[in-house]
């Protein structure tokens, strides 16, 4: 459906980019990283069947008390949170910055040519993709909480599950981690495809700095190491905390182990621009998003977390 801006002659560009940006685009899911489900209103469950062990000896009339295996169904839930972006700004302090487009007589933001309108959607579209990719990864969600506390971020609803791999290691170094946390890995992911490890940058380049030390070994000073360990690919997320390594299964489509449920809200008001009042000369931008996230299982998010104050604990370490 196409977007309704109101009150300018903007032709819809920078438009398209704010709509990607405000409900899917941030740098976890540039990476497709995670699955992003579209159209979500109130809640989806994301269903998950496991599968006991089947085979047995071979009997010639088998009967009922025989059987053995069993299937389990569960759900892991996507429940999108409503926020907003919401800024006010006067259209006549930036008469200075447009000379070249002033429109004549009274200043109102419907005269701004596209080119100034552009460019305000322009730093919005950068703001929000850059707080928004924060929220994926950490965020935690309060009902009645701050400006800060949106939506569970992975990680938030990761330190929920029981049934997540904890790795307990004394490795100093980024390559000893890596050997500690590659251990726990279930031998069925071992040969995914789409079996990632996720890092902070920092992380990655106390590695590359670890690799290229190695005498005759790897990259020089003027090269970057591939990112990849024992065959694994390493990615790196901006808004991923320092300390923390996580091995699990990372793709775009429902065969990964991270997920998001995000809702466009009133498509033809996503964006919605307009007067603050009637007699007001003072402009609004207003955008409302609704996002969750989830993983899907447990025991396919491997985790080293090395922080001072871990927020992921082996169960060993109460």
């Amino acid at each position: 459906m196409a977007i309704v801006v109101k009150n300018t002659n903007y032709n819809g560009e920078v438009l398209e980019r704010i709509l990607t940006t405000a409900t899917t685009r941030n740098e976890i899911v540039d990476k497709g990283l995670i699955m992003v489900i579209p159209g979500v209103e109130k809640k989806i469950s994301v269903p998950r069947l496991k599968a006991g062990k089947m085979l047995q000896k071979r009997k010639e009339d088998p009967q009922k008390e025989d059987s053995k295996g069993d299937f389990n169904y569960s759900e892991k839930s996507l429940e999108p949170h409503d926020f907003m972006a919401f800024t006010v700004f006067n259209p006549r302090a930036f008469e200075q910055i447009w000379r070249k487009w002033q429109p004549k007589g009274n200043l109102v933001f419907s005269e701004l040519p596209p080119e100034g309108q552009n460019a305000l959607l322009e730093e919005l579209s950068k703001q929000v993709q850059f707080e928004l990719g924060d929220h994926y990864v950490n965020g935690v969600y309060v009902k009645d909480g701050t400006d800060d506390q949106l939506m569970d971020g992975i990680l938030t609803q990761a330190a929920k599950d029981t049934d997540i791999v904890v790795v307990k290691s004394v490795a100093t170094t980024m390559i000893g981690k890596l050997k500690d946390v590659r251990a726990k890995i279930p031998k069925a992911m071992r040969e995914n495809p789409n079996l990632r490890l996720v890092m902070s940058i920092e992380d990655w380049d106390k590695y590359d700095d670890e690799l290229t030390e190695r005498e005759d070994k790897n990259s020089d000073e003027t090269e970057i190491n591939r990112k990849r360990f024992k065959g694994i690919t390493i990615e790196t997320v901006a808004a991923w905390p320092e300390g923390v390594i996580v091995a699990t299964l990372c793709s775009p489509d429902s065969d990964g182990n991270l997920f998001a449920a995000v809702n466009l809200q009133d498509d033809e008001d996503v964006i919605q621009i307009d007067k603050l009042s009637n007699a007001s000369e003072l402009y609004f931008f207003k955008l409302l998003m609704k996002a969750d996230t989830n993983i899907a299982f447990g025991e396919q998010f491997i985790v080293l977390d090395s922080r001072a104050t871990p927020k992921f604990k082996a169960v060993a370490e109460g």
